[in-house]
Parts: C-alpha cells; structure tokens; sequence
C-alpha cells in the first residue's frame, strides 16, 4: 500500500469512527492558503477540525507523535481561516486528532480519538 493510499484509507476509516460517535462531517480536505486539513465536522455544539494520522507500522512512532510544532501552528492557521471564511457556526471550537495504526492487509488495530489535541496556546 503506497503512502497516498493509507492516507485515503486512514480518513475514510476516521470518517466512519466518527460519524458512528456522533459527529456530522460537514467538509472534507479543507484546503486554503494557510495548508489543509483532514475533516471539519461538528460535534454537539462544537465545530471541531480533524488532523488524521494514519501509520502502517510503529517504527518511526506512534501517529500522534508525528504532528510536529510546526504542522500545530499550520493547523490553527487553517482553523481560524475556515471560520472567517464561513458563518453560522459554533462559537466553540477545538482540533482532535484521529490517530489510526494498520495492521495486516490495511485493517486498522487502532483507531483512537485524541480531543483538543492542539490548544490555542
């Protein structure tokens, strides 16, 4: 499995994980000037951008453990511009992370949901 093809199937699977937890994906891949970011979705009366890790094997650390400073400060960015650039939405908000390891044949062996992963500070 290439590198692309985990990440696609690492979000589909968050995509079910979460749904199945109650939340409503409202956008996929949002892209702007300041990067991207995996899924925003809604989540009881919070708006809640989604960074999705997805890894095929533990040898360079857990997919959590991938999200550097600097990828933090690019998902805030990325989480200010949507909410300038949309209206009528919560006014609370956080960045979770979906953190999946496969096992074999692309089955995940982990799917955890780690909220308010990235704070404001």
């Amino acid at each position: 499995m290439k590198r692309r093809e985990t990440g696609i199937l690492g979000e589909k699977l968050a995509r079910e994980f979460l749904q199945k937890r109650g939340y409503h994906i409202l956008e996929a891949n949002y892209r702007c000037s300041e990067g991207e970011i995996d899924l925003v979705a809604r989540h009881r009366d919070c708006l809640v951008f989604v960074e999705v890790k997805t890894r095929r094997s533990l040898e360079f650390g857990s997919p959590e453990e991938s999200i550097t400073a600097a990828k933090k400060e690019r998902l805030k960015a990325v989480a200010y511009h949507y909410q300038q650039s949309h209206s009528d939405l919560p006014p609370s908000w956080r960045i979770d992370v979906v953190a999946i390891e496969l096992g074999r044949r692309g089955k995940p062996s982990r799917i955890e949901i780690i909220e308010n992963a990235i704070g404001e500070a």
